[in-house]
């Protein structure tokens, strides 16, 4: 490699350097933690790949570079608590960029054409292959999250119109959703028996079932406990809600890699076109039978 950079490029290619030898400190230490074999040849694999672009960009800066400390903690608590799937996919994404400036390059480092195609595909592809418990349970928090968010925000605004007193609401809706979630989970318990996995323990599956419930039903519900004004405690509920169909969407549109909008939109139009039935039920239920409570 006799061609040299300008001030510009050599910048980027001090950055994707960096980005690099982050990524092999990952991976690296993700092989050495792995209990399932298929998982620890995969990121040893890609190890070994994130190794070699680093070599690529040294021959090109002639500088050694170290992995970033914090960089490598943080990503290796992302996969503590999300799972392999949603956090490396999320690390890959950041390479989006990195994969415009080896186009720049073909013409002077011919190499960056099999990184680039690397880079592009094959990563992705291997991460696509790994083991992820968390990603598996996905389905558990899938059925108590979107449950709750149907259910509670119908029966919260059906009965916020019913009732008059925000703290009546919230108690209502705490004590449904509590039997509700615990109702899911023990269902959640009888489907996993049902249809049996072996990587996925039923009792594991009713407890994410359940707790994705009541953690979105006390989300839901806590407008109604600090805030006395009901227009604003409903308000306050459906932006809460949106917030949960938001984050959770993203979560899945990365481990997944499904649509992030198109997904948004359905769970919006059916969990508020729920709430606009019940909120004209419960106005219905006011009228006819004039309940002031």
């Amino acid at each position: 490699m006799t061609a040299t950079l300008n001030d510009t490029r050599m910048k980027k290619a001090l950055r994707q350097q960096q980005n690099e030898i982050n990524d092999y400190t990952i991976y690296s230490i993700l092989a050495h933690r792995q209990h399932h074999e298929k998982n620890t040849k995969i990121f040893e694999r890609i190890a070994e790949e994130e190794k070699q672009h680093y070599e690529f960009w040294f021959k090109i800066t002639q500088k050694e570079i170290q992995a970033q400390h914090w960089f490598v903690m943080w990503y290796l608590f992302l996969v503590k608590i999300f799972g392999t799937s949603f956090s490396l996919k999320y690390l890959e994404r950041k390479e989006e960029k990195a994969e415009e400036f080896y186009k720049e390059l073909f013409d002077i480092y011919p190499e960056s054409k099999h990184i680039y195609q690397q880079e592009l595909t094959h990563e992705i592809e291997l991460v696509d292959m790994l083991h992820d418990n968390k990603l598996l349970y996905a389905g558990a928090i899938v059925l108590g999250m979107n449950d709750a968010l149907v259910e509670l925000t119908g029966t919260l605004s059906g009965i916020a119109l019913a009732f008059d007193k925000t703290l009546i609401v919230g108690i209502t809706g705490l004590i449904m959703g509590i039997a509700a979630s615990l109702s899911m989970a023990g269902s959640a318990y009888l489907e996993s028996k049902e249809n049996p996995n072996d990587d996925i323990s039923p009792a594991t599956y009713s407890l994410y079932t359940g707790g994705a419930y009541i953690l979105t039903t006390a989300m839901l519900v806590m407008p109604f406990f600090l805030i006395n004004t009901m227009a604003l405690a409903l308000l306050v509920m459906f932006v809460f809600a949106f917030v949960a169909i938001l984050l959770y969407t993203f979560y899945i549109s990365v481990a997944k890699d499904v649509p992030f909008w198109i997904r948004v939109a359905q769970m919006s139009a059916i969990t508020f076109g729920v709430a606009i039935i019940s909120f004209g039920i419960g106005y219905g239920v006011k009228y006819f039978f004039g309940i002031e409570i």
